[in-house]
């Protein structure tokens, strides 16, 4: 009865044995007939497309890019972008990724760097404020600080410059100083004190250095005599410019008119 036993489990390993070696050789079998048939993508980040080409066909693989049949239907502009670190003309992307495990023959698709972007200052010089940052919006650049200097003949607040200059090829955002222009200041003068000299003396000597006159008023002043100035504005110490006007009221004679403009 023992011997049955025993002989029954023997054949029951055996039967195991062999259905493991079968499953094992159909396995390894169908796996390796899958594999013969993949290989990894490369990494290809920062070669040049030709370097990029012969690394694919190493490994049994092949460039797909605008130009391939397959892809023509679809936007030439995905093949490249700007990169602040890849430099123009080398691959900054791909697809599929690096290790990724595809059929031999499989076509990798490119996105080539066109390197940093830049855009080019506008010429700002001659024109207002407004119209200067609408300049710099529309070119896609940042409004920087203003400063100020005096700029004879030129309009108030007007560009005389940027930094950086026109023409320059910078970074998108980029802010842009500007030199705006400011009217120079007037030379200015302090008002003499007139009372009591002569008219006829005070007016040619203020004349001849550019000050002009207002309204000069004659009126009669007793104990004073005539040509006599009697009152002035501005007042005495006053700061004025070229352009103010001097009023005087003179003391008059009998014989001159009570009011003179």
């Amino acid at each position: 009865m023992l011997s049955r036993v025993l002989r029954g489990l023997l054949y029951v390993v055996y039967a195991l044995v062999v259905v493991l070696t079968f499953g094992l050789s159909a396995y390894v079998s169908f796996s390796l007939f899958v594999r013969s048939g993949l290989t990894t993508v490369p990494q290809l980040k920062g070669l040049t497309r030709a370097e990029a080409a012969n690394r694919l066909t190493d490994q049994g693989l092949r460039l797909r890019d605008e130009h391939s049949t397959e892809d023509s239907s679809k936007d030439s502009s995905r093949y490249s972008r700007y990169d602040d670190e890849v430099p123009a003309g080398r691959v900054v992307q791909q697809d599929p990724d690096p290790r990724t495990p595809v059929k031999r023959g499989s076509g990798v698709e490119l996105v080539i760097s066109k390197g940093p972007q830049r855009v080019e200052v506008p010429e700002l010089a001659g024109k207002g404020l407004p119209a200067a940052q609408s300049d710099l919006s529309g070119a896609g650049l940042a409004m920087g600080h203003t400063l100020t200097a005096f700029a004879a003949g030129k309009t108030e607040g007007s560009v005389l410059g940027s930094d950086p200059g026109a023409g320059e090829a910078v970074a998108p955002a980029t802010p842009v100083d500007l030199l705006l222009a400011m009217t120079p200041p007037r030379e200015r003068f302090i008002m003499p004190d007139l009372v009591y000299r002569n008219y006829e003396q005070v007016r040619p000597y203020l004349e001849n250095k550019g000050l002009g006159f207002g309204s000069v008023r004659f009126e009669r002043y007793e104990g004073v005599a005539g040509g006599v100035i009697l009152r002035q504005f501005p007042l005495p110490g006053h700061p004025v410019t070229r352009q103010d006007a001097i009023s005087l009221v003179v003391a008059t004679a009998e014989s001159l008119p009570e009011n003179v403009s």
